[in-house]
């Protein structure tokens, strides 16, 4: 098999806790070809999409340790056509970019894509998890979205909660939240100005959410494969911040599922299919989904470290099946064509 990680560039990974490098450590173990593109390295060459990649040679032994890995593994730059892999695994940060999906449109046919591009022109920002419907409204916390800071602004004071979360429609990691309090409503109007108001007059949306009791004890990150968990985490605030993610400065800690959350992923993984959303991750605080992650979800090395698993081993060997599936589907219609052609 022969899989391109869509990504950010090499030289970027974080050789202890990246998701990515654990995944295509994974591939590598296994002696699959692997190679990494960034967006901004796609391109078209006499019509056909190519990318300029980061080909990881072959190794003899391949190391245990993935920061070992990193260190040894030795790479190549090649031009090639983005149809020839079996798999393309999406693992871009967000934002999303709309041309990068482009490009990839041209070969979805011919290559297993994960996520799927409609997924994630679809869940790509968290209007996803806004916007789930009625039905699915006591899972989700009450949520606005809107560039209308009189409207926001209406919201806080009619809140019967003294304390919200404010965020960027477009944040990730924990980029941009804030914890916003009654209290201190004079500072709110020149955070909405912060928030929404661009300099060139230009506004974004924002999300104001109700604060879920206990959130200051941190979420659960759950990492869905194909609708169904095959692993969690708790993520703890730091001392000095209200976000639990890890790249602010929260902690992990082991964490079993509760019988609501069982609840909720069995509620949403037959949407997360359905959309070709097969490796996502969700963040849930008191049994409420907060977040849908559907670019480059993160935490299996935690995961690794706190469980001492490999859940990207569930993964890849997820991804082998439906390539295997695939070529399965493809050797059967060209079987059954020459029948015709023969008759």
């Amino acid at each position: 098999m022969n899989i391109c990680f869509l990504m950010y560039p090499w030289d970027e990974i974080d050789p202890e806790n990246d998701t990515s490098l654990a995944l295509i450590h994974e591939c590598v173990r296994r002696d699959h070809g692997v190679a990494l593109c960034s967006p901004a390295n796609l391109t078209i060459r006499n019509s056909v999409t190519n990318a300029f990649c980061t080909v990881i040679n072959r190794m003899d032994k391949v190391p245990g340790s993935l920061k070992t890995f990193y260190r040894q593994a030795s790479i190549r730059e090649e031009m090639l056509p983005l149809a020839g892999f079996d798999v393309i695994f999406m693992r871009a940060n967000p934002p999303l970019d709309p041309l990068m999906l482009n490009f990839l449109d041209s070969v979805k046919d011919d290559v297993f894509i994960i996520n799927s591009l409609q997924g994630l022109r679809e869940a790509n920002n968290k209007l996803y998890t806004a916007a789930f419907g009625d039905s699915h409204s006591n899972i989700i916390p009450v949520t606005h979205v809107s560039k209308n800071k009189k409207y926001l602004v209406q919201q806080i004071k009619e809140s019967k909660a003294d304390k919200m979360i404010l965020k960027p429609l477009n944040g990730y990691g924990g980029s941009g939240v804030i914890l916003i309090e009654k209290s201190a409503m004079s500072n709110i109007k020149s955070l909405l100005d912060f928030y929404v108001t661009n300099s060139d007059g230009t506004s974004n949306y924002v999300i104001l959410q109700e604060y879920i009791e206990g959130a200051d004890q941190g979420d659960v990150r759950i990492l869905l494969l194909n609708g169904e968990p095959i692993g969690a985490m708790r993520r703890v605030p730091g001392s000095d911040d209200h976000r639990s993610n890890v790249s602010a400065g929260g902690s992990v800690a082991k964490h079993t599922l509760t019988k609501e959350e069982k609840a909720l992923c069995k509620q949403i993984g037959p949407k997360l299919v359905k959309d070709g959303l097969y490796f996502v991750g969700i963040d849930v605080i008191g049994g409420k989904l907060v977040e849908v992650n559907v670019m480059s979800p993160g935490g299996i090395t935690y995961m690794n470290k706190v469980y001492k698993t490999k859940v990207q081993c569930q993964v890849i060997d997820f991804i082998e099946s439906k390539v295997l599936d695939k070529l399965k589907a493809f050797d059967r219609r060209s079987r059954l064509r020459s029948e015709v052609e023969n008759a």
